[in-house]
Parts: C-alpha cells; sequence; structure tokens
C-alpha cells in the first residue's frame, strides 16, 4: 500500500457533529478503499472562527462576487472572523501538504460552487452562484490545489478527474522534495506525456515547450510555470475522443511487434470503448499487457497505464 496521500476534508463529511444543528453528513463514497489511500486532515471552518456547535444558522447575504457570511436570524456578521481564522489556520494548511481538498457542497463557508446569496433586505436568494467564504480563500491561496465538493464526487467522470489529479499533484510535491533539478522535472513531464494528453493535448504540447526552456534558465521560476500549466490541463476532463487518441499512440509503440491477431484484438477493444460498449480499464490492461510482453520500457513507466491504485476503481465505468 502507497503512503496515504494528505487530503483536506470537510469535518461534517467524516460523520464529526460540527454542523450548525449538532450534527454531521457522513459521505459514505468518501470512506472505505476511497479513504484507505488518502490522509483526510478534518476541518469545520465556522468551529474555526468561534461559532458554537449547535448555532445560528448562516448565509451568504450582498454582492455575489463579495458576498459577506451572516446569522440567518441575527444578521450576526461572521465575515471578519472568518477571514482572521483563516489567515491563522492558513500556515497549518501549508505545513499537511494537502494534495486536494473535499468540501461540503452547497455550504455559506465551504461550497465550490452554486451556493445561495440572499439579497440584504432578506426574501429569496438573488443568485445561486455564489462560492462558500472558507472555500473561496482556500482557492485563493492555494490556486493549485485540487478541489472538489462531496455532491460532484458522486458523479464517475468528475471523480475519475478528482483522484488522477490529487495522485499527480502528491508525485509532484515527491519530486520538489528531491529539488528543483531539471533532470527531476524531465522525468516527471516524461512519465505523464500520455496522462496530459488524455486531459488536452494543447496542454501536453505547450508542457514539452517549457521543459525544453529549461536549460539556461531559472529552475524555480520554469517549476512554477509548469506547474501552473500541468494543472490548467489536468482540469480538463478526458473524453473517450481524447482516450482513444492517446490509447492509439500508445499502440503504435509495439504495432510492428504485435501478431496479426494481436494486432486485430487491440483494434476491436479500442473500437468497443470508442463505442461506450467497455469501460477504460480493459483498452489499458490490454496495453499494459502488450507493453510488458514486448518489453517496452517507456510504456512501462507511464503513469497513463498505471495512475493510481487499481482497487479506486476510477476508470471502471462505461
Amino acid at each position: 500500500m502507497p503512503e496515504p496521500i494528505s487530503i483536506g476534508i470537510s469535518a461534517c463529511l467524516l460523520g464529526e457533529k460540527v454542523r450548525y444543528d449538532g450534527q454531521g453528513a457522513r459521505a459514505e463514497h468518501l470512506t472505505g478503499v476511497f479513504a484507505d489511500h488518502f490522509d483526510y486532515h478534518p476541518v469545520c471552518p465556522e468551529v474555526g472562527c468561534g461559532m458554537g456547535v449547535p448555532r445560528e444558522a448562516v448565509r451568504l447575504v450582498g454582492d455575489v462576487g463579495n458576498p459577506r457570511l451572516v446569522g440567518q436570524k441575527t444578521g450576526r456578521d461572521w465575515t471578519d472572523a472568518m477571514r482572521d481564522w483563516f489567515e491563522t489556520f492558513r500556515p497549518e494548511m501549508e505545513n499537511q501538504r494537502l494534495c486536494g481538498f473535499i468540501f461540503k457542497r452547497k455550504s455559506p463557508t465551504s461550497g465550490i460552487a452554486r451556493v445561495k446569496v440572499y439579497p440584504e433586505s432578506g426574501g429569496r436568494p438573488t443568485s445561486y452562484a455564489g462560492v462558500g467564504l472558507f472555500a473561496a480563500l482556500v482557492m485563493e491561496r492555494f490556486p493549485l490545489l485540487p478541489v472538489e465538493d462531496d455532491g460532484r464526487l458522486h458523479d464517475a467522470g468528475l471523480r475519475a478527474n478528482f483522484i488522477e489529479r490529487v495522485f499527480v499533484e502528491h508525485r509532484w510535491n515527491r519530486m520538489l522534495d528531491r529539488g528543483y533539478a531539471m533532470k527531476h522535472l524531465v522525468d516527471f513531464h516524461t512519465r505523464h506525456k500520455m496522462l496530459i494528453r488524455s486531459h488536452d493535448v494543447a496542454g501536453y504540447r505547450e508542457l514539452g515547450k517549457i521543459v525544453a526552456q529549461g536549460t539556461g534558465n531559472d529552475p524555480t521560476g520554469l517549476f512554477a510555470r509548469y506547474h501552473q500549466r500541468l494543472h490548467d490541463a489536468l482540469a480538463l476532463k478526458p473524453t473517450i475522443r481524447k482516450n482513444v487518441d492517446v490509447l492509439m499512440h500508445i499502440m503504435g509503440f509495439f504495432k510492428k511487434m504485435l501478431t496479426p491477431d494481436e494486432k486485430r484484438e487491440c483494434l476491436e477493444i479500442i473500437e468497443h470503448y470508442r463505442n461506450n460498449y467497455t469501460p477504460l480499464i480493459v483498452p489499458v490492461t490490454i496495453m499494459n499487457h502488450y507493453a510488458r510482453k514486448y518489453d517496452v520500457g517507456y510504456l512501462r513507466d507511464q503513469y497513463y497505464l498505471n495512475p493510481h491504485p487499481m482497487d479506486l476503481k476510477s476508470r471502471n465505468h462505461a
């Protein structure tokens, strides 16, 4: 079992009774095998900034782009208290070296999208496009951190993309632990080429150019540029079309080694995936098989073929 990866998470999602009504909101899909690979760091920002349990419910009020956090009944303003607490909490987040964060959906403090924003005068929400105050602060101060909410993680595609991004971020941090040497970045990029290409072909090409500019340039700035572009590329979800492109590219490495029957088998399996008859794990398994059988070292090192532990099953959905 590889070392657990540090993930921030809203404490209520682990069942901690920290919600305004004194209850938890345990998310079963974030426990079990999923949790086996992550070292969760739970946090309740509302408790952190001084609200009790149980407490008055809060909501976002005012401008959707810069709302205030206030009590629903008393109108008490918690905005400054939340911002001040976050500044004391931020060093703890930095020390934890989080590789991702899972927020509570639609929460006025922790929702990453679709949060209700109310008018100053009360009444019905004027917008459903708000962002929770704590979540907004996290995303502003840690813009390259992969984030999701518990609701969106019910979606197989979004869940798979989040898992993949978290593992890439973990490998990025482990690489930085070895120092800002170009040989480390070259190795990182080489092993992630196919995976990046499955998300964003343009990003794949641009990242290759950034690595090629490494000689003679300030490594710190170059690494930062690479990390930003990598984040942007992986934020795009893989599609069947992009995966088929990568699978055909992989097949090209051992195409001349295959027997006619083996070649026909590979093409049939890729076509089944293209038509959404089988999940991605099927063609990836056959590519892994032939990469080992014909000893194609470059492919064996590609994280696309082995992006994370199999028991997460993120590629098992057609």
